[in-house]
Parts: C-alpha cells; structure tokens; sequence
C-alpha cells in the first residue's frame, strides 16, 4: 500500500505488503480514496490479501491526482473527504474514466445513494461495513467490467487434444470428449492462451460473464479437477491443464506435452 494524504505526501509501505502477491490480471491499483487512516489501512490489507495493488488518497485533490498519475482500475471512494469531497472527485473521474467507482460512506440516506449511482458510481457501500464483503463486490464489479479476450480460431489444438468452438465439441486423440457446458467454456479459455496464467476470479468471469451468480472462487477447483479427470492420462500429474500454486491454472505452452 503507497498512501497519501492531506498534509503527508510521503509514501510508506506495510511490512505485510512485501509477501503480497500482485495479480497478474491487474493492470495497475486500486485507488482507495479515504481520510480515515484506520478505515483505508484496513480495506488496502484486505485487498492486498487477495493480489491487488493499493494507492491510498486521504484527501480529494490527491485522489484526483493519484488516478491520473496511477491510472487505476477502481476506485474505492469516501465522500466526505477534506479539500475536494467525494462528490466532485466522483464527478470529475466520470468526466474522463470508466473506471469502476464504489463509494463507501457513513452518509446512508437513500438520496444519498441515489446521487452517488446516479453520479456515476457503480455500487455503495455504507459504513460500518465488512471488509470481505466490500472486497467480493470489488471482484464482482471487476469481473463484469473486464473485457473478455478474443479469440478468432474456430479450432483449438494442442497434441492430440482438439477444441471446436462451433461444434461445441472436444476430442483427445480422435475420441469425443462429453465435457459439460462449464468445463467447455474453462478449457477454452485456457487452451486460447497456452502459458497465461489464470486467477481463480479470471476463469469465474468467464462462466458468469455478467456476473450473475455469487459464488467462490474454489468451484474452479472443482470444475478443474472434473476436467482433469477426462482429458488428463494422470489427472494427479497433468501435462495439459497445469497448477500455478497460489494464482490459478495455466494451459501447458505448445511443446511442453
């Protein structure tokens, strides 16, 4: 966590960040955007417990700054912040960015979070709040709002395992593969990007691509270890669907089989 705040712009670093793995689907932080320095220590650790990058703002006009500088991925954001409130900061992001924006604020008036929504912020969050909530609506939100790879080939190969996109249909070493509708869409994505490594929360968005459904990320595990079983000679030691330990799952590179 990089935090910066009204009258303090030096940078400090939580001991816990060091052993904080980043998530190779992030492409830069989270703003959290907070004048409490409890609160935004509390929601920066949480979030840095599941791989996210954190820069934290304890004023408006620093927050403002930050997103241009940092240009992050989303914005956890307070609306009573000194200097620049949460209003105009909300409003002065939707004048540029898309970013995702969820306000977490005391204020729990429902023409307060009627505004909020209606400013442009895509959830709210009243305070007191549960961090491992406010972090599974993050998800959730970042899930929807990722753009899903694209993938022109009809006909996915690897050794003698075959993807037919069109045909809906799966077959190793000339044998049809009866695989259902979940295990279909994982080893797509999977074989698409041979040697990308997958989080858990990536493979989910893409069985709920609209994020319909709640659900932890461990049935992943499941549907991974039911397609193991079907395509893998020895599921216990895999030559196609490959285990990055503490991230995801990975398709084994072309060759590697």
């Amino acid at each position: 966590m990089i935090a910066y705040g009204f009258g303090c712009h030096a940078a400090d670093r939580s001991a816990a960040d060091s052993a904080m793995w980043v998530s190779p689907i992030m492409q830069g932080p989270i703003l959290i955007a907070e004048d409490d320095r409890k609160t935004a220590s509390l929601v920066a650790i949480y979030l840095e417990r599941e791989g996210f990058q954190t820069v934290v703002a304890h004023d408006g006009r620093t927050a403002l700054d930050l997103a241009k500088r940092h240009a992050p991925v989303f914005v956890i954001l307070d609306l009573m912040l000194p200097v620049v409130d949460g209003w105009e900061v909300c409003r002065q992001l939707r004048k540029t960015s898309d970013v995702p924006i969820l306000i977490l604020s005391a204020r729990e008036e429902e023409i307060d979070r009627v505004s909020g929504l209606t400013l442009g912020a895509d959830d709210y969050v009243v305070k007191p709040f549960s961090p491992r909530e406010l972090v599974a609506r993050v998800k959730a939100i970042l899930r929807r709002a990722r753009p899903q790879p694209i993938d022109d080939r009809n006909i996915l190969v690897h050794g003698n395992l075959v993807l037919d996109k069109e045909k809906h249909k799966v077959s190793l070493g000339g044998e049809t593969v009866p695989l259902t509708a979940h295990e279909f869409s994982l080893l797509q994505a999977l074989m698409a990007f041979p040697g990308k490594v997958f989080t858990r929360d990536e493979l989910l968005s893409y069985l709920y691509p609209k994020g319909e459904a709640v659900v932890i990320d461990r049935v992943i595990d499941v549907h991974i270890g039911k397609l193991r079983q079907k395509i893998e000679k020895d599921p216990s030691n895999p030559r196609f669907i490959l285990t990055v330990r503490g991230i995801g799952y990975q398709f084994a590179e072309t060759g590697s089989d």
